[in-house]
C-alpha cells in the first residue's frame, strides 16, 4: 500500500532498494518511503580536518545516490573537549526525527559518560552503523631523537615526567591509550590535552611535545613529518603499517581498548521505522567500493558493523572500560 503522494523519485529509490537489498521488508518500505525528503545532518564533535571529520565526509559522500539516501548528509562540525561539547548539544538539542544525526566516537564517548558528568551516555544514543576502526599510535616528530619504542622509554626513565605527550583530550582513545602505557611501563610521564587530533598532532610535529598518541590514519597521512614507533592494538596493521610493532610485541602490554570505532547515531525515541531504514541503507553506503578505495587511499581502516553489532559492542565496551578506568589514574 504505497501513499498516493509518493514521488516518481522516491518510487525510484524504493525500486532500487528492491534491487540492492534483499531484507528490506514491505512494512518497512512503506514506513519509510518518505524518508528522507531533505537534506541530513551530521554532528561531528571533533575539528575539520582531523580523523572522525575527515573520514565522515568520506562516508557520507554518496549519501545523495539514490541506492542509498537520495539526500545528501551535511556535517556539523562542533569541537572541543574531547568531543564532550558536540555530544551534549546533540543529546540535549537535536531533534529525534532522523535528519539530525551524529558521529560516534568508541571509546571517547563512552569513557567520557563514565567519568564525567554529560548528557550522552549509550541507552540514550541510538546506533545506525559503524564505518571504520582505527588504532591508537605512538608517534615523534620527524627530527626526534627517538627512534624505536626502547629509545623513548629509556629517556623516560631517566627523565621523570619530561616526556610530554599530546592527544585530542581527555578519555578519548589517545588518552586511555597513554593511561594503559604510563600503567604497564612503570614510567611517569605527561599528557597534555589538546582540542583535537589534528592540532594533536601539529605540536608532535612541531615539537611542542616529545611525543604523542594519535589515530593511525591520522599519523599514515602525516607519515613524511612524524616517526611512527608503536601501535595500541592486538596485531600489527598489515594494511597500513605492515613495519610498525604493536607495544604488545615490545613487552608493555597496551592491548585494543583505545581503538577509536567510528559510525553514525541517532538520538533514542527517533521513529523505530526510520532508524530501520537508516540502519539498512547506511552500511551500503559504507561498504561502496567508491568509498572503501578513497577511503584505504587515506589510510583508514574500514570496519562496517551492523546496528545489532554496534549495539552489542557499545554495551561490551561500557563493561570494559568501567573495569579498566577504575584501575587506571588520570
Amino acid at each position: 500500500m504505497f501513499s498516493s503522494k509518493m514521488s516518481r523519485k522516491l518510487a525510484t529509490k524504493t525500486l532500487t532498494a528492491l534491487g540492492v537489498v534483499s531484507v528490506l521488508s514491505l512494512p518497512q518500505m512503506v514506513q519509510a518511503d518518505t524518508f528522507p525528503e531533505r537534506p541530513v545532518s551530521m554532528v561531528v564533535s571533533y575539528s575539520p580536518g582531523g580523523a572522525t571529520d575527515f573520514q565522515a565526509r568520506i562516508v557520507t559522500m554518496l549519501a545523495g545516490n539514490e541506492s542509498y539516501l537520495g539526500q545528501p548528509m551535511v556535517i556539523l562540525n562542533k569541537p572541543g573537549a574531547g568531543g564532550k561539547i558536540g555530544w551534549d548539544f546533540y543529546a540535549s538539542k537535536a531533534k529525534k526525527n532522523g535528519y539530525e544525526l551524529a558521529a560516534y566516537n568508541v571509546p571517547h564517548f563512552i569513557a567520557q559518560s563514565i567519568v564525567f558528568k554529560t548528557k550522552y551516555n549509550i541507552d540514550n544514543l541510538e546506533p545506525i552503523a559503524n564505518w571504520g576502526a582505527d588504532p591508537a599510535v605512538l608517534v615523534v616528530g620527524k627530527d626526534s631523537p627517538f627512534n624505536t619504542l626502547e629509545d623513548l622509554m629509556s629517556f623516560a626513565k631517566e627523565n621523570p615526567k619530561k616526556v610530554t605527550f599530546s592527544g585530542a583530550g581527555l578519555y578519548v582513545g589517545h588518552h586511555i591509550a597513554f593511561l594503559q602505557f604510563a600503567k604497564e611501563s612503570g614510567l611517569k610521564m605527561t599528557y597534555i590535552p589538546h582540542k583535537g587530533g589534528t592540532p594533536a598532532m601539529k605540536s608532535v610535529m612541531g615539537g611542542q611535545v616529545k611525543a604523542g598518541f594519535n589515530n593511525l590514519s591520522d599519523a599514515f597521512r602525516n607519515r613524511d613529518s612524524v616517526k611512527i614507533l608503536a601501535v595500541a592494538d592486538l596485531q600489527r596493521n598489515t594494511e597500513f603499517l605492515p613495519d610498525v610493532p604493536t607495544f604488545m610485541e615490545k613487552g608493555v602490554n597496551v592491548d585494543d581498548s583505545s581503538v577509536n570505532f567510528r559510525g553514525i547515531m541517532a538520538r533514542k525515541g527517533t521513529p523505530p521505522e526510520v532508524l530501520s531504514y537508516l540502519s539498512q541503507r547506511v552500511p551500503l553506503m559504507f561498504d561502496d567500493n567508491k568509498t572503501t578505495k578513497k577511503m584505504s587511499a587515506a589510510g583508514s581502516p574500514v570496519r562496517v558493523l551492523s546496528r545489532e553489532e554496534v549495539i552489542k559492542m557499545w554495551k561490551e565496551r561500557e563493561i570494559y572500560l568501567k573495569e579498566l578506568l577504575a584501575d587506571l589514574k588520570k
